[in-house]
């Protein structure tokens, strides 16, 4: 069974592996990417008897809150649901720009959009509501006082910050903690072995301030499952088939050799090439969990053997090796000295 993981200094407990719910919207804005609707129950019932617990959507998702919380109903009581506030809710594209209380961080943008996740997912209260990005046009104290009273209200548990600058997601931590408000308990973040930028700035920062890591994207769009061949147009209907920007973006030397470490390491379990990709995240201090998509349940058990895949210190220094980004100022010059 998936084990569960304390999340930073708060009583939230969650698995290892969280399923992200992001693919199985098929009209909104990742619509091209979603799984086939008669997938939904399987993937979810496989991740529910894996011992997967915590699942993570957002209204930006399109139908995902909907299909979810139609799926999870009679597990309710029993798993941690996780959604986000921020963007508008999207179903299908739309050239006008939507009303200025539906998207955001203020205080009416936010309570309208806790309001609709709950009555779309058909729930009383979120486990976790993540703040999906920073809003530099809404006072940080706006947020946190509309925030602390939802949580007052019991329509929400905890809450967590994604996409911040370090800078902000600290100053979100302290000026919760001078006001005497509920403060965040976890950080969202893209990590990868291909994707490190995180750790030159929010990832200490939330390991300083205490805070849970929850890592999404840990396979880059797909990059790091194999299934990639360098000099190889992309399988059609995968997903770096359909974003061929991402693709392009990832189509370098360093990230090549990066996934040629993770096929000998593979190899050398015997295990999917993504699972060793996830389980290099699992070892990392502080990662309270893994947000892994899937399409299929095929893709999702594969996933799963990550949770139960130890990688040795010198098969994680391999990758860390290879994958080693060049961080510049002023981290190159600390780093002679000291861990920053």
């Amino acid at each position: 069974m998936i084990p569960r993981r304390r999340v930073g200094a708060s009583g939230l407990q969650v698995s290892a592996l969280t399923l992200g719910a992001m693919t199985f919207d098929r009209s909104g804005p990742f619509g091209a990417i979603g799984s086939d609707p008669s997938e939904l129950s399987r993937i979810v019932s496989a991740a529910v008897e894996a011992g997967i617990d915590t699942f993570d959507t957002a209204n930006v998702y399109g139908e995902s809150e909907e299909l979810l919380g139609r799926i999870l109903g009679p597990f309710r009581e029993d798993v941690v649901i996780c959604t986000k506030v921020r963007f508008p809710f999207a179903v299908g594209k739309s050239e006008s720009l939507p009303p200025s209380n539906t998207y955001g961080l203020s205080r009416r943008a936010v309570i309208r959009s806790v309001e609709e996740s709950l009555r779309r997912l058909g729930t009383e209260y979120l486990d976790v509501l993540w703040l999906h990005m920073q809003d530099r046009s809404v006072p940080i104290e706006e947020t946190l006082v509309t925030l602390d009273k939802i949580v007052q209200q019991g329509k929400i548990r905890y809450f967590g910050i994604s996409n911040f600058m370090g800078y902000r997601l600290t100053e979100a931590v302290l000026r919760a903690q001078m006001r005497d408000l509920e403060g965040p308990v976890g950080v969202q973040l893209s990590w990868s072995l291909v994707e490190r930028g995180a750790e030159q700035e929010v990832v200490p920062a939330a390991r300083h301030l205490d805070l849970g890591i929850f890592a999404y994207s840990p396979l880059a769009r797909g990059f790091l499952s194999g299934k990639y061949q360098r000099g190889a147009v992309p399988a059609h209907g995968s997903r770096l088939a359909e974003w061929r920007d991402e693709y392009e973006r990832y189509d370098v030397d360093r990230n090549w050799a990066v996934l040629a470490e993770l096929v000998q390491v593979a190899s050398e379990h015997n295990v999917p090439v993504g699972a060793v990709a996830i389980a290099w995240l699992l070892a990392k201090n502080r990662v309270a969990s893994v947000i892994v998509g899937a399409r299929t349940e095929a893709q999702l058990r594969e996933n799963i053997v990550a949770a139960r895949l130890v990688l040795t210190r010198s098969e994680i220094d391999r990758l860390d090796k290879v994958s080693k980004p060049d961080w510049g100022y002023p981290c190159d010059f600390i780093q002679r000295f000291e861990p920053w």
